[in-house]
C-alpha cells in the first residue's frame, strides 16, 4: 500500500485509538497482555484496512467488529496457554512438596481476580493502597477527598475478606 493510505490508515487508528484500548482493557488483566493485544488488533485493522467500505459500516463500527473478534481469538488462545501453565506449575510446586507455596499462589491468584472483578474506582483506588501510596496520594490521584478514601477501602477489604471466606467454607 502507498504513503497516501498508510497515512489513511494511521490517522483512523489514532482518532479511535479509544476503542482499541476499551477493548484490550476489558479483555487482558495483565500489561503484558494488553499491549500483545492492542498489537495484534492494530496489525488486523491494517490487513483488513484495503478492503473496508466506508459505505457499509463507520470507521468505529468497523474498529470493534475486528477488535473483539480478535480480543476473543486472543482471549481464547490465552486461556489455553493459561491452563497449560497453571498444570505444570501445579506438576512442579508438587514435586518441590511445599504446600505454603501452592496456598500462597492460590490466594493471590484469587485477590488478582476479586480485583479485577471489583468496579473500576475501587479497583484503582484499592491498586494504589497495595501500592502503599497515602490515603492523601490516592485522593489526589483519583480526585477525590480523603475521607472518601478511607470509607471506600475499609468496605473493599471488608468484601474481600467475604470473599475469601465464601471460598473456605
Amino acid at each position: 500500500m502507498d504513503s497516501v493510505i498508510t497515512d489513511q490508515f494511521l490517522a483512523v487508528v489514532e482518532t479511535h485509538k479509544g476503542i482499541i484500548y476499551k477493548v484490550a482493557n476489558a479483555w487482558c488483566r495483565q500489561a503484558e497482555d494488553r499491549k500483545d493485544l492492542v498489537q495484534e488488533i492494530i496489525v488486523q485493522l491494517w490487513k483488513a484496512f484495503g478492503g473496508y467500505d466506508s459505505g457499509k459500516a463507520q470507521h468505529s463500527t468497523w474498529i470493534y467488529r475486528i477488535a473483539l473478534n480478535v480480543a476473543i481469538s486472543f482471549y481464547r488462545r490465552e486461556t489455553r496457554r493459561q491452563a497449560a501453565t497453571d498444570r505444570l506449575k501445579a506438576a512442579v510446586l508438587e514435586m518441590e512438596g511445599n504446600g505454603t507455596v501452592i496456598e500462597t499462589d492460590e490466594q493471590l491468584q484469587l485477590l488478582q481476580r476479586f480485583i479485577h472483578d471489583l468496579r473500576e474506582l475501587d479497583r484503582a483506588l484499592i491498586l494504589l493502597y497495595l501500592e502503599e501510596k497515602s490515603h492523601q496520594e490516592i485522593a489526589e490521584i483519583l480526585g477525590i477527598s480523603v475521607t472518601n478514601v478511607a470509607t471506600k477501602i475499609g468496605r473493599i477489604k471488608v468484601l474481600l475478606r467475604q470473599q475469601f471466606s465464601r471460598i473456605k467454607t
